[in-house]
Formats: structure tokens, sequence, C-alpha cells
């Protein structure tokens, strides 16, 4: 997990490294002092590290529902 300027390109430099996610065995580490300087100084989080901070203690308010809803085909008349 990596703090990034918004207006960044997908493999740009990363402004600090906050620490790491491993979704296959549902572990992460985080550098807690720095993801809350972070937050506190305006960083917003995706979705999916909303979620990951709201776990880890860091935030807290409720979790964000990551995946949408599916969409219904139109059926052809």
């Amino acid at each position: 997990m990596v703090v990034a300027e918004k207006k960044s390109k997908l493999r740009g430099a990363d402004v600090e490294d906050l620490g790491w996610v491993n979704p296959h065995a549902k572990k992460f580490e985080l550098n807690k002092e720095r993801t809350a300087h972070w937050l506190k100084v305006g960083a917003q989080p995706t979705d999916t590290v909303h979620n990951l901070l709201v776990r880890a203690g860091i935030l807290r308010e409720k979790k964000v529902a990551v995946h949408g809803t599916k969409k219904v085909a139109a059926k052809a008349a």
C-alpha cells in the first residue's frame, strides 16, 4: 500500500510506502503512524483501502461496500 499523487500515472513514482497486503492469506501490515499522518493531511483512501484501515483500527467508521450490484441485461424483444 502506497501514497501517490492523484494525477500521477498508475506506474508512476510513489510518495511513500505504507505497508503490504496479501489478499490470498487475508493478511496485511501497515505503518499505522504514517498512515494516520497521511489521513490527517487530507489523503483519500480508495474503498478497499478504507475497509483495510477500518479492520486495522485506524479509522472508526463503517466499512464501505466495494462490489457493486450486477447489471441486468436488457431482454431483446
